[in-house]
């Protein structure tokens, strides 16, 4: 087998050390155009997780990085003047340069051919003359531009501005600076990674960066290896205060906007991809080295474990790339956290610093409370009671707690009129715990109806059997009962006529063209929706919500990708706005002020030339002045050709745009199912309300057992009398077994916070 690596980084050695180290007559070849004592950057953090593999894969490599590392578990988080720390984390760092020492001479001993100083041949050279070409050749790898029919990269570059320095201040933790100047935030990322240097990571917006004056630097010219000194000199001033006199230290420093690498495919026929070359991960979420020398782990033991080479590279494409998937989501997310840290600036330091800690959504508020209970207590005013537990003032209703039932599409209904099975679902949920319950999809009119089974609010029938199902649980229990009003719009129940819409443009291509509606039938559906909302009024709904998202009628007319309309409906989105206004303003004037108005909305299309975030915040303000109580804000279903990006509470980030960009309160949705995940939302500010769907209609008693869980007995999540004997966990087999001692001398718990302290200091004799 003869294996050519393009690229001596860390990746690169280290998977030809793994490869070497389990065929030894292998030939493996390592091109690296650097010398070997030349390296870029400063320090490289590792998790546990990882060193554990390191630690079995080579004991010998894992023997020398340990012997060096710099340990701690704290984070510091410094912030209006005051530092905040949570404990019980874990980081292990190394310099890079001692990281790519100890494989260089780890590929040495194990006669790894490695070619310094040497530019590699082009991968299509090698690939002819090589059984396998492993290509670690970075960010902007030619191998992946060579191939990139294949490959299908896709580079996401942001607009944010960020330089990699390092310092010989020595920090004892993980430590996020967080600094409002007049010019906006700058925020640096620094830790220790040996006994006289940190990495100092200063990041900022592109509109911070520039009034800061520090483009007027960048524009100068910079040749590869130099470092931007003006801008160095003009951080060290501004952060002067956190520097206590140290310097900053250069190696080829200059602002960098981060690009997120994807790529369709990893390989392509004996060439393969690994590192920064196949995925990037922003810095504040973890170590692109770290991905990397993953990635050579994998790759070297496919290598061994399959007979050929297109089923060892298609199985480490397959093992790899749902871990770095689920990396890169967690990386996302704390990458739009920094480039909108401006949104939570206003937020008091405690809640700020639990906010940067939960802001990937890896970290949440059960694991901070485990690592370290005392700084979650001071985060949660409201401890012990956790924070989806605490009472929320909607419009004039006061919510026992957080967690909402969010409208369900059942279907069930006969000619609009709900029947027993509504009965059953909204009481069953309603003696479930939440705060408020949302019945679903109700249309304002027979022709509003989305499918046949929908249920209505357009006459006396549907409006007694309403009142039934509220009178039923009311009496039953106190939690808030809502209706959400819809009229669907192009997606309509196919009837004898063809549905209106914003304007004439079909769902897909297998539903009917809609026609484009009038004046008059404007007119009219403003009528169907006042008479519905007083006809909820009279059935004793607590809660009123209007559907103005997920391709209904009204959210047609806010999309520009669904309203083409030339007149003063259509156009700019205070056209667009106009008609939903007029709605919402027509039922505002007859909804009860005792009660709560919602509006339901596509935050965004998921959809090129859709809703953009500003959009977004401009039709939540828009609303909110116009009358609602709240913003209940979901995405998508607005095109049928969407591209969501779906994942563990997805939409969260919108209503957390939402919220803190305009103050209105908002409901989150979007695969949120753990009361972990709800907690974290709360307590961060991302939401006020999380409507947990799937997990409710899993478990209809989920805010009851999730108060359970959590030990909370109290009015936030009361059980019905006739339940109460079912409020605690049956016993089951085993589950009242005492264990024995098995242990002579029980070992001492680790301790929750842990500083880096120098070996040099540690080591001086005193004074």
């Amino acid at each position: 087998m003869r294996v050519a690596v393009i690229g001596g980084g860390p990746g690169g050695l280290y998977f030809a050390a793994l490869a070497k180290q389990l065929s030894p007559h292998w030939d493996v070849t390592v091109w690296e155009r650097n010398a070997p004592d030349d390296t870029f950057g400063f320090g490289v953090v590792f998790s546990d997780e990882t060193l554990d593999g390191i630690a079995q894969a080579d004991p010998e490599i894992y023997a020398a990085m340990s012997a060096e590392f710099a340990r701690w578990s704290d984070i510091d988080i410094t912030y209006r003047s005051r530092t905040l720390t949570s404990g019980g984390h874990g980081f292990a760092a190394l310099g890079r340069r001692r990281l790519l020492r100890i494989l260089q001479e780890r590929c040495a001993a194990l006669a790894v051919d490695v070619r310094y100083r040497t530019q590699s041949p082009p991968a299509s050279e090698l690939a002819a003359s090589y059984d396998l070409v492993v290509a670690c050749d970075g960010v902007r790898s030619a191998t992946r531009a060579a191939y990139a029919d294949t490959f299908g990269p896709d580079l996401d570059e942001r607009t944010g501005r960020y330089m990699w320095l390092g310092t010989d201040k020595v920090f004892e933790a993980f430590t996020f600076l967080v600094e409002e100047r007049d010019f906006g935030t700058l925020q640096v990322h620094a830790y220790p990674y040996d006994d006289t240097r940190s990495t100092f990571i200063v990041e900022m917006d592109e509109a911070a960066w520039r009034r800061a004056g520090f483009a007027q630097f960048a524009d100068r010219d910079h040749p590869p290896g130099t470092s931007d000194l003006d801008s160095i000199a003009r951080c060290e001033e501004l952060l002067a205060d956190h520097l206590d006199g140290h310097r900053l230290l250069p190696n080829n420093s200059k602002w960098l906007r981060f690009t997120t690498v994807r790529n369709r495919t990893w390989r392509h026929e004996n060439v393969v991809l690994l590192g920064d070359a196949a995925h990037t991960a922003h810095f504040s979420i973890g170590s692109g080295t770290k991905l990397a020398m993953e990635d050579a782990l994998a790759l070297a033991a496919c290598l061994h474990e399959h007979p050929d080479v297109p089923g060892a590279l298609a199985a480490y494409e397959d093992e790899r790339r749902p871990v770095v998937e689920s990396t890169q989501r967690a990386a996302q997310a704390s990458l739009e956290w920094f480039e909108n840290i401006g949104r939570y600036v206003d937020q008091e330091p405690p809640q700020f610093a639990f906010n940067l800690l939960t802001r990937s959504r890896r970290v949440t508020y059960d694991s901070l409370r485990v690592r370290d209970e005392e700084f979650t207590t001071t985060v949660n005013s409201s401890a012990p009671v956790p924070p989806m537990l605490t009472p929320f003032p909607l419009g004039g209703l006061l919510l026992r707690n957080r967690v909402v039932v969010p409208p369900t599409a059942l279907g069930t209904a006969k000619d609009g009129i709900p029947g027993d099975f509504d009965l059953v679902h909204l009481s069953t949920q309603a003696l479930g715990g939440s705060g408020l319950v949302l019945a679903g999809r109700t249309a304002v009119s027979a022709e509003g109806r989305t499918t046949p089974g929908c249920p209505g609010l357009y006459t006396d029938e549907q409006e007694a059997a309403w009142r039934r199902i509220t009178d039923f649980v009311h009496g039953q229990s106190d939690t808030c009962l809502g209706v959400q009003l819809t009229h669907a719009g192009r997606r309509a129940a196919a009837g004898d006529a063809p549905p209106i819409a914003a304007s004439a443009v079909a769902w897909d291509e297998r539903s009917p063209v809609p026609r484009e509606a009038t004046a008059a039938d404007m007119d009219l559906v403003v009528r169907d929706f006042v008479r519905a909302a007083r006809r909820a009024d009279r059935a004793g709904f607590d809660v009123l919500e209007l559907q103005y998202g997920h391709g209904q009628l009204l959210s047609g007319f806010l999309s520009p990708l669904t309203n083409l309309r030339t007149d003063e409906y259509g156009g700019t989105l205070a056209g667009r706005l106009r008609f939903p206004l007029e709605v919402l303003r027509a039922v505002r004037e007859v909804w009860p002020a005792g009660k709560a108005l919602l509006v339901r909305i596509s935050a965004a299309d998921w959809a090129e030339g859709g809703i953009s975030e500003a959009d977004a915040v401009a039709v939540a303000r828009a609303l909110a002045d116009a009358g609602a109580d709240g913003i209940d804000v979901s995405t998508g279903e607005v095109v049928a050709h969407e591209r969501p990006r779906y994942g563990r509470s997805y939409q969260t980030p919108y209503a957390d745009l939402i919220r803190n960009a305009t103050g209105v309160p908002t409901i989150a949705v979007g695969a949120i199912s753990t009361y972990d995940d709800v907690n974290s939302i709360i307590l961060a500010g991302r939401a006020d309300l999380c409507g947990v769907g799937r997990a409710q209609l899993h478990d209809p008693l989920w805010t009851l057992h999730a108060a359970a869980a959590q030990g909370y007995r109290g009015p936030a999540a009361p059980w019905a009398p006739g339940w109460q004997a079912g409020s605690g966990r049956p016993p089951a087999a085993r589950t009242d077994r005492v264990p024995p001692r098995l242990e002579l001398l029980r070992q001492p718990a680790a301790p929750v916070h842990q500083r880096w302290l120098p070996r040099l200091a540690a080591t001086a004799p005193a004074n």
